[in-house]
């Protein structure tokens, strides 16, 4: 399927910083909840993530992410998630995080 650059144009890619990071033990597949700053335009929003193959919770706290922050809410279980935090599958089936490779201020929209 082929989109043209508008559409992809209406996706917010933004920077974040987890603040935040805990277990989700009602998830169904194994998954943390997070906190993380978008700056203040944006603020903190939440996000559940299939993080655990990979990440430790103390890990996460302070990474720099990528997420699109403009798809509507999400009910996962008990917990809301507002962005969704982007990743890609690694070697072992869990998902790796997408970040930037050098420090960025939070909030920056990806293009």
């Amino acid at each position: 399927m082929t989109i043209s650059f508008a559409d992809f144009d209406r996706v917010e890619i933004r920077v974040g910083r987890i603040v935040r990071a805990e277990a989700f033990p009602e998830a169904r597949k194994p998954a943390y909840k997070l906190r993380i700053d978008f700056g203040p335009e944006i603020g903190v929003k939440t996000s559940s993530a299939q993080l655990t193959t990979y990440y430790r919770t103390e890990d996460l706290e302070g990474r720099l992410v990528l997420a699109v922050v403009n798809f509507p809410p999400r009910q996962i279980g008990p917990f809301m998630s507002e962005v969704l935090t982007l990743g890609v599958p690694g070697p072992e089936g869990g998902v790796v995080l997408i970040a930037p490779e050098r420090a960025v201020p939070i909030g920056g929209r990806l293009f």
